[in-house]
């Protein structure tokens, strides 16, 4: 058997799970990034929402329903913490209500994290915190290629003349060329839209995009067989808004839309994708405030889990 890695949660058996401080999966809280092969970073800035906000406290609510996470992933059949190291890495600064100085200090935090070739995983806020990743990873890998599950494609020019909102992100990402379009997808697209074009953004921006009624009809083995053969080779970043999965399973989220997928098949949909150069990972617009039962905040921390699950098969698979 492996040697266990040496950053590796509490064990629940020592420690019961409702003690000492809140991290991501009972973690250590660490800064150092030497030997971390990942690392959950909060992102708590959610001034680029449009309508409902509170994602600022998506990170306190992911880590606190991480809890009942643990090492071995019977799905995956791989024990994590055999092939990894990780560690909570706490949140990147930020200023309440100043998008472009925010914007900047997420992209100078992030870009220790890539430097490092340490797996981001960072915990958002709204949608716009995607961006500045963006511009972090591109310093150190080049334009990526993007996975991008959603209920919208974040691809609109502007908002009330403005051009950072969460809804413009990857509009951005494209005219500065920190994604590559030919390998990048976007699933889940679904909901009114204002016109007929806005239905053609993704297509015209070159994005693959499988919208919702799409993904239904197809199938989760379809799907990911698409991306994968999409996506090629090279670095590539996936990012999760919640709002993909169904309000009736995800009610805490900004701008939900009718028509979405279960918790199952957004954990299918994450395992499925093994095989990928993942350098970062993101997972966005979580609101405990309209979140009720925890059934966002819980479903969120399980898809994390499967992106910390990849990062560890990733890992495995080289030796």
């Amino acid at each position: 058997m492996t040697e266990k890695k040496k950053y590796q949660p509490l064990d629940a058996m020592e420690y019961p799970r409702f003690e000492g401080i809140r991290t991501f999966m009972r973690l250590p809280h660490k800064s150092d990034l030497d030997e971390i092969d990942f690392a959950t970073v909060g992102v708590p800035f959610d001034t680029g929402a449009t309508f409902r906000v509170g994602a600022r406290f998506g990170p306190a609510g992911n880590r606190d329903h991480s809890l009942l996470l643990r090492p071995y992933n019977p799905a995956q059949q791989i024990d994590i913490f055999e092939h990894c190291s990780g560690i909570d890495h706490g949140d990147l600064p930020i200023v309440p209500g100043y998008l472009r100085e925010s914007h900047q200090m997420i992209k100078d935090g992030s870009q220790k994290i890539f430097n490092s070739r340490t797996t981001p995983i960072f915990m958002g806020g709204d949608h716009s915190i995607s961006l500045p990743l963006l511009r972090a990873a591109k310093e150190e890998y080049g334009p990526v290629a993007l996975i991008h599950f959603d209920a919208h494609s974040d691809l609109w020019h502007g908002y009330f003349d403005k051009k950072d909102t969460h809804g413009t992100p990857f509009r951005r990402a494209l005219e500065e060329d920190l994604i590559d379009p030919a390998r990048s997808s976007q699933i889940g697209l679904r909901g009114p839209l204002y016109d007929r074009h806005d239905a053609q953004m993704s297509a015209e921006a070159g994005l693959l995009a499988i919208t919702g009624p799409e993904l239904h009809r197809m199938g989760i083995a379809e799907a990911i067989s698409r991306i994968k053969e999409r996506v090629t080779t090279g670095p590539a970043y996936l990012t999760f808004d919640i709002d993909f999965v169904d309000p009736a399973y995800a009610p805490g989220t900004g701008t939900p839309e009718a028509g979405g997928f279960t918790g199952y098949d957004s954990l299918a949909l994450v395992r499925g994708l093994t095989d990928i150069e993942f350098i970062g990972y993101d997972l966005v617009e979580v609101m405990p405030a309209y979140d009720p039962a925890n059934i966002t905040c819980l479903l969120a921390a399980n898809i994390i889990y499967e992106f910390i699950t990849l990062i560890a098969l990733s890992k495995r698979d080289k030796i």
